[in-house]
């Protein structure tokens, strides 16, 4: 039996994912959350209804036994469903194959799952309704709400972008600390289920892309759809120039006329739901001695443009099992070899989610960008061990996020050097390729 006190702040998804792990090294943990207990109360599980799961996410759930039992909340996506200006729809495919889809989930049925499931371990026991407010990292003390303060050995958080616990860490180390706004937030609307199933093609993620803005959606178990508009905050057509029942209409009506039969609360859910501003934290270092570690969107809040913000932390419950599993018990082992290896990774998804912002609502619609895009899948098809396109090596291979981004740039210095032989991408100048992979 291990003997030192851990704790861990946050009961979200990484939490009693993380939790679950530590139990397999004989670890007992105790879990803070400032929330009630969801399983009990119809609370918020956080930002976004819904998510989206791949390859790092299903190993993380997998190597913990929940796989089998979240399978059925999950709903398959084969590929982005484009909707242009006219209502006509282009499906693109993310992987040259069936196999390669990613999956929409409820993020509070997942996310009672790892509760539950960490809590039956038998070594795990969580504290709802504590929220932290401070951390003592010199005498390892925790203070809670209610004057309740809890002493440690080793505390990890997984308190979200909003963390305690990081801001004592960018005390005690002088961390590097950066919150990154990108200047335009979101909305949650809903497209209800017809009597007859879907309202639209349930295995798609659906983008309305209109340039400085866009609209997506995302299927659900009973058959609703969560969509979710990303706009600027300020500006012409943004969150402040929508104020009443007109505007909302004008802005459908001019913008996304074909969603507006679907979505019949639109006005009452537009005035009523809130804007969430979005925005990227960067952090180095993410731990401080053997104390503790920082995962998740503490350590490296992510914008969900490239659908990896909870794959990501979930990868690093995975990277942080494997080196408890490499040293022991040796904290300051652990926790130093995490911030080296991995917040270059953190940092590299960070860049991407931003970049894949303005595909998604800008390129995608472009002929420039379906050109590349076939190929993409050609020279994956042609040259199978030489290249992988980005989003395929993102979302369905655990290849670490910075040797994907890397990899990325130079990709896309070749995809160029062939579009400027033919701009159609029908045809690959075989000499062009050759010469860039030898």
């Amino acid at each position: 039996m291990v003997n030192n006190k851990t704790i861990l702040i946050g009961a979200g998804l990484s939490g009693p994912l993380m939790a679950t792990y530590l139990t397999m090294h004989g670890y007992n943990v105790d879990i803070y959350e400032k929330r009630s207990d969801m399983r009990l109360n119809n609370i918020s599980a956080g930002r976004s209804i819904n998510l989206a799961l791949s390859i790092r996410g299903i190993r993380a759930l997998k190597e913990i036994g929940l796989y089998n039992e979240i399978k059925s909340l999950m709903i398959p996506m084969k590929g982005r469903m484009i909707h242009d200006l006219n209502g006509e729809t282009n499906l693109q495919p993310y992987g040259k194959n069936n196999k390669e889809v990613i999956y929409s989930i409820s993020r509070a049925e997942l996310n009672k799952k790892l509760i539950t499931a960490s809590e039956n371990t038998g070594k795990v026991q969580i504290f709802f309704e504590h929220e932290l407010t401070n951390a003592d990292l010199t005498n390892n003390s925790l203070m809670f709400n209610n004057n309740i303060e809890k002493s440690f050995d080793q505390v990890i958080g997984c308190d979200g972008s909003s963390s305690v616990l990081r801001s004592e860490i960018i005390d005690k180390t002088n961390a590097i600390f950066t919150k990154k706004p990108l200047g335009h937030a979101y909305k949650e609307l809903t497209i209800p289920s017809l009597s007859n199933g879907f309202a639209i093609e349930p295995n798609a993620l659906h983008i309305w892309p209109r340039g400085k803005f866009m609209l997506i959606a995302l299927p659900n178990m009973d058959k609703s759809f969560t969509c979710t508009l990303f706009m600027p905050i300020k500006g012409d057509t943004s969150f402040q120039t929508l104020k009443s029942h007109n505007d909302v209409t004008s802005l459908f009506k001019t913008y996304f006329p074909d969603v507006l039969k679907f979505i019949p609360n639109l006005h009452d859910e537009f005035l009523e739901n809130p804007v969430g501003e979005l925005a990227t934290i960067y952090l180095n270092p993410w731990h401080y001695k053997e104390k503790t570690v920082l995962i998740g969107d503490a350590a490296h809040a992510i914008v969900p443009f490239f659908g990896q913000g909870m794959n990501a932390s979930f990868q690093d419950c995975t990277v942080l099992n494997q080196l408890i599993g490499h040293y022991g018990n040796n904290w300051n082992k652990i926790f130093s070899k995490f911030s080296k290896k991995h917040i270059v990774n953190g940092h590299a998804i960070a860049d991407m989610a931003i970049e894949n912002y303005e595909e998604m609502r800008d390129s995608v619609n472009k002929s420039t960008y379906q050109a590349q895009r076939k190929l993409e899948f050609t020279l994956e098809q042609e040259f199978p061990n030489k290249f992988i396109p980005r989003y395929s090596m993102v979302s369905f291979s655990e290849r670490p996020y910075s040797e994907v981004y890397e990899t990325g740039e130079k990709q896309y210095e070749l995809l160029n050097k062939l579009l400027e032989a033919d701009p159609t991408g029908e045809t690959i100048d075989v000499a062009i390729v050759n010469k860039f992979f030898n």
